[in-house]
Order: C-alpha cells, then sequence, then structure tokens
C-alpha cells in the first residue's frame, strides 16, 4: 500500500464531505450591501485612515468595491486613500475605475491629475486637470450663486 494520499476523486471527499470545495475560488462570496451599509462601510473606512489605521481602512474599502463594483464613492474613496499613502501604483486603478463610472465628476478628474503629476506624466496630468477644470466652469454655469465668494 502507497504512503502518498492520491488527490480525492468525484467520488471521494476528505473527511467533512465537500465542505472544502468553492466554485469560484478566487472570488470570495461576498453578500450583497444595501446603500446605507456600503455608505457606513465608505465612511467607517474614511475614519479609519484619518486615524492612522490605513489597513483597516483599505480592507473596508477593497470589500466595498467587491460589494458594489458600480459604487462611485467607493471606487474613488479607494483611489484618495491609496494616493494619500503614496501608493500610486494602487491609487490609478481605482481612479481609473471610478472615472469610468462617472467620467464627468469634476473630483476624480482632479484626482487623476494629482495621480499622474506623481507619477511623472505631465501631458496624462495636465489632460485631467483641464477635464476639471471645464467641470468647474460648467458647475459654474449651473450654479452661478454658487461661485460668488470665489
Amino acid at each position: 500500500m502507497s504512503r502518498h494520499k492520491s488527490a480525492p476523486t468525484s467520488h471521494s471527499f476528505p473527511a467533512g464531505g465537500n465542505a472544502g470545495l468553492s466554485f469560484c475560488p478566487e472570488q470570495p462570496y461576498l453578500a450583497p450591501v444595501t446603500d446605507d451599509e456600503l455608505q457606513h462601510l465608505i465612511e467607517d473606512a474614511t475614519f479609519d485612515y484619518t486615524m492612522g489605521e490605513n489597513d483597516a481602512a483599505l480592507a473596508k474599502l477593497a470589500r466595498a468595491t467587491s460589494a458594489a463594483p458600480n459604487s462611485f464613492p467607493a471606487w474613488h474613496a479607494l483611489a484618495e486613500v491609496n494616493f494619500s499613502l503614496r501608493r500610486f501604483d494602487d491609487a490609478l486603478p481605482a481612479a481609473e475605475q471610478a472615472h469610468r463610472l462617472r467620467p464627468d465628476d469634476l473630483f476624480i478628474n482632479t484626482t487623476l491629475s494629482r495621480i499622474w503629476m506623481e507619477k511623472g506624466d505631465k501631458a496624462k496630468a495636465e489632460h485631467f486637470g483641464a477635464q476639471a477644470k471645464i467641470q468647474g466652469w460648467k458647475e459654474q454655469i449651473k450654479n452661478p450663486e454658487s461661485a460668488k465668494g470665489l
């Protein structure tokens, strides 16, 4: 009798049945979150970051973006936290995803401009900076009262 264990077949499972099997092991199941839960998750992550709990903040934002991949605020927060931690290679894909969700958002265009400037691509930084200015002007045209104090 061989001392080597063979891999389980479709008819034999290790002790405990098939509990260790997963249909999609690289993507853990995340329960859907409500809009309120998502907002609290983002706010908690922001608070954690301000308190110096960077790993906890990033973990919460990773959960938020996984559970709600179309959440602009979650992606933008993830980009900003990574940017503040000088993790530009992590900030960029988060900012790009936020930009795909809201390409006309003044703040994500500003974030992308700042990231590209730090990464040394002045042309891309200027492109997104110009987009942010255009969005700012559009906001002033829509709401001239808000621009009076400037």
